[in-house]
């Protein structure tokens, strides 16, 4: 009998904001340990967090970006446990009331095709500091910058059946977060962490015990940390064992979790009212506002690419990876309109391609869309072909050249004259008379000769459209 896997996913991001959640410190991320602290942030006795209204906005926009219900009332609660990073002994989080509930994430895999995942809630909270193991002389180290830094924590329901659609859901997740600009989610910096819930059941049968795996910051570790674990789930139940409930970490380098403590209900944490923060009480309008303001998402931006400009499903999807790729595209055809298929492609295909292997994203382009755009009109107006615009792309990346200066100093303009195509092809013609017997007496394979001689003639710059257009008169003529 086959066994079925229910996965949920809690996500940990941190939110784009200059200063702590409830306090003045700076978040700026690689400072020297413990210079981004105070009093509020440390826990000292007698002081009051004051809570970052721009960490309320952006998780309500985040939830709006979901589909998810706001909550024009919610709390703070107190979470209580004692970890040497935690300077408090307690967590400022939201337990019984969150400011998002109910939302979701659709997702498509090859497995299990469309499917819609549920979003429980996002509610808001502050981040522990950091402790630090390797290199130190086996001691840890406490670095308390961390401390405070407001995240949201976004928990899915247990609708997830594979490693692949946890991903897929991930994915989907971590792309409208870096559109909302909500997060930078950084998975190397720590800014977007996942925790997976795993459990496995027979079919029909009630969720099995779970275990969760911690605090993940790879799409590549996450999935083999749930592949793993459903296996490790499935071989202790049919060895006659129970799964117990527990966290355990992932040992990317062994490839195997291990266990961390026994997990902990909610009753262990000692939730209660947070006193010293007031409940959180937005309006309708602020909501309104805040929603009137929201960018196009992934999934709206793919729709109008395709209607607007034509472009396949599969060039669409490429170019609204990032906010990035498709604000570039845009200013491209804003200064190419004439042709967005060829500006998707040459933007797909020649300039990302080349932007890899100088191992550059699209912020650090050498050129500009308006200069891409000036080597698209180049091609159109048939000064150039496309294989020369090629070599100018090179050129233009490498020292940030122009189009027409580069094509200018080399002496690349295509030779688009009639007379002096035709000029090329007689005399080629006279200079080939057993090829242009045997072409006319039926071999026609022989045209590519022709069209071959002519751009050697020309050092490549004749407008092969143009070559072939009068090869296939002047060929003929007796």
């Amino acid at each position: 009998m086959s066994w079925e896997v229910v996965i949920g996913l809690e996500v940990h991001c941190q939110i784009n904001t200059k200063t702590k959640a409830f306090c003045g410190c700076s978040t700026t991320f690689g400072a020297e340990p413990n210079t981004q602290t105070c009093p509020v942030c440390l826990g000292m006795p007698g002081q009051l967090p004051v809570l970052n209204s721009v960490a309320v906005d952006k998780t309500i926009l985040t939830g709006l970006a979901i589909a998810g219900d706001i909550n024009l009332e919610s709390k703070f609660d107190r979470k209580n446990y004692f970890y040497p990073d935690l300077p408090k002994g307690y967590q400022i989080t939201q337990f019984t009331v969150p400011l998002v509930e109910h939302g979701h994430i659709d997702i498509v895999t090859k497995s299990s095709g469309a499917k819609r995942i549920g979003v429980t809630r996002i509610h808001m909270e502050e981040d522990a500091g950091k402790s630090m193991h390797e290199g130190l002389d086996a001691v840890s180290h406490i670095d308390l910058n961390r401390s405070g830094i407001p995240l949201m924590e976004i928990v899915s329901e247990p609708d997830m059946r594979s490693a692949d659609e946890a991903i897929a859901y991930l994915k989907n997740l971590h792309q409208v977060i870096r559109f909302l600009g909500v997060s930078g989610a950084d998975m190397e910096k720590g800014q977007f962490r996942c925790d997976a819930n795993v459990s496995v059941r027979r079919p029909g049968e009630p969720f099995g015990t779970r275990t969760e795996m911690k605090n993940m910051n790879s799409f590549r570790f996450i999935k083999q940390a749930i592949d793993y674990e459903v296996v490790r789930q499935i071989e202790v139940i049919e060895d006659g064992g129970k799964v117990i409930q527990e966290s355990r970490l992932w040992d990317s380098v062994k490839n195997e979790s291990r266990s961390m403590r026994s997990k902990e209900e909610a009753n262990d944490y000692r939730y209660f009212p947070e006193p010293d923060l007031p409940p959180l009480r937005v309006s309708q309008l602020e909501v309104d506002n805040i929603k009137a303001g929201m960018p196009e998402l992934p999934h709206q931006l793919r729709a109008r690419f395709e209607a607007e400009f034509g472009l396949s499903a599969y060039d669409a999807d490429v170019l609204t990876q990032t906010r990035e790729l498709s604000d570039w595209y845009e200013a491209l055809v804003a200064a190419h309109p004439a042709d967005p298929k060829r500006c998707a492609n040459w933007m797909a295909n020649e300039l990302l391609g080349r932007l890899k292997e100088m191992n550059k994203d699209l912020a650090h382009c050498p050129i500009s869309a308006q200069a891409f755009a000036q080597l698209l009109d180049r091609m159109a107006d048939s000064t150039i072909s496309g294989k020369t615009g090629k070599d100018v792309l090179d050129a233009m990346m490498e020292t940030g050249v122009s189009a027409d200066d580069f094509i200018e100093a080399k002496g690349l303009k295509q030779v688009s004259d009639s007379g002096a195509i035709d000029t090329m092809i007689q005399t080629i013609m006279d200079a080939s008379p057993n090829q242009l017997e045997a072409y006319r007496g039926g071999k026609e394979k022989l045209f590519g000769f022709f069209v071959g001689q002519v751009m050697k003639a020309s050092k490549g710059q004749a407008n092969p459209a143009m070559v072939n257009q009068r090869l296939k008169e002047l060929l003929k003529a007796s």
